[in-house]
This record gives C-alpha cells, structure tokens and sequence, in this order.
C-alpha cells in the first residue's frame, strides 16, 4: 500500500536568529541562494513532485511572505502570538493540509540529486509507517551544525542516535500530531511515540543537502549546487 499524501507543510515561521543582520528586515524564507529566495528552492520541489496544496506557516514579517507566497497559491498558517515549533505548527495547519499523511519540508535547505519529495513518495507504506523520514549521514550534511540525530536499521526503522542527520523532509500521518496535548512542542515527542510503536522509519537521501540555516550555508549552498545540477 503506498498512497502519496497531497499536501506539504512549509516550516517558514522561524526568527532565523542564526542569521543575524541578514535578518533585520526580511524573513529567513526570503534569502537568496544561487539567486532565488530559500523557500523557491523548496516550493520549487513541491511543484515537481505533483504535490497539490501547499501549506506555509508564518510569524516574523508575515507580510512580507503572504505577499510573495500569494502568486504560488500557498495557504497560510499564521502563528500570530508565539511560535508553535514544529510539533504545533503542524498541528494548527492540519485543518489546512487536510488528508490521513502530510509531507513536510524545512524551508532553510538546498537540495541536489533526486527529488526528495519524490524519493519519501517512492518509499512510503502507511500500513507500517507511521512516519518516514529523510536522512543523510553526517558526513554529507553540509554546513550542518550539531551531531546526528538517528541510527537507521537494516529494516529502515529509526532509533535516536549518531549517524544520520534528519534533513527536515519527512511524511507523516496526521494522527499521532493532532493527538498531541498542548499547542506548543516539536516534533520529537511526536517521533518518541511513534518510534515507541515501531513505526518510525527512515530513507536516505541520495544526492546533496546543504543546512542554510546560517551565513555559512549560504556559502556553502551556493558551492554545492555550482558542483551538481540542481534539483
């Protein structure tokens, strides 16, 4: 059984504080690489991968991203107040994205080689998976900040750990986020339970990731994608 979700969740609500004066006036989202802003990059994947709504969640300068969001069709999830994390941002845009599974994809990376939407879609099989994400080892994360986030099995069933660093990308189902207590959390305590259920699975990404969440991924990205073909 493998049903591709229809609807993709834009994490874009970040202050982008890593930054720093890059983000003085625009939102992180609105960065250029290669010469087009982070979030084209990603919604530039969405368009490819067929997917059919598109969901945003937003909080600093939300203007200014509802205003270039606008022409692509992209519905919008306003964290008015405080921002959500992961966990409750996707919680508040569920009603949005609709559908039993949802992709989602960090709006803070660049991406060669395959589609990664794609690749999730390929491999997707709900009647085990309760969520599936996407990886790439720790070598390949590029400027990436930090250890690995999980050991992958030779069946694809995650455990927390070193190794493979999560790219934002995943499919989840919608389920285990709208059970969630609380308006406010990540999606860790999301993926402890459905990991504890032996239904968090992995795939690794083949082809390049680069973590734009900082000035030197802007570097960084601009290298990568001037050595390979973008995606």
């Amino acid at each position: 059984m493998r049903i591709k979700p229809d609807s993709l969740m834009l994490f874009a609500a970040g202050l982008g504080t890593r930054m720093g004066a890059l983000c003085t006036s625009r939102p992180k989202p609105l960065i250029e690489v290669a010469g087009k802003p982070l979030i084209d990059h990603a919604l530039d994947l969405a368009d490819d991968a067929g997917i059919d709504t598109m969901v945003a969640n937003i909080h600093y300068l939300p203007e200014q991203l509802a205003a270039h969001l606008a022409p692509r069709g992209v519905a919008l999830s306003l964290e008015a107040h405080e921002l959500l994390d992961t966990g409750g941002g996707l919680k508040q845009a569920l009603p949005l994205l609709g559908g039993d599974a949802a992709f989602t994809l960090n709006s803070d990376a660049v991406w060669t080689g395959p589609n990664p939407l794609k690749e999730l879609a390929a491999l997707w099989q709900p009647d085990r998976m309760d969520a599936l994400l996407l990886l790439v080892p720790h070598a390949q994360a590029f400027a990436h900040q930090g250890p690995g986030d999980f050991r992958l099995g030779k069946d694809g069933a995650l455990q927390r750990g070193d190794g493979f660093v999560y790219t934002g990308a995943q499919i989840i189902k919608t389920g285990p986020v709208a059970g969630m207590p609380g308006a406010v959390f990540s999606l860790n305590p999301v993926w402890d339970r459905i990991g504890a259920d032996g239904r968090l699975y992995g795939a690794v990404h083949h082809g390049g990731w680069c973590d734009v969440g900082h000035p030197g991924g802007i570097v960084a990205a601009e290298q990568m994608l001037a050595g390979q073909d973008d995606v």
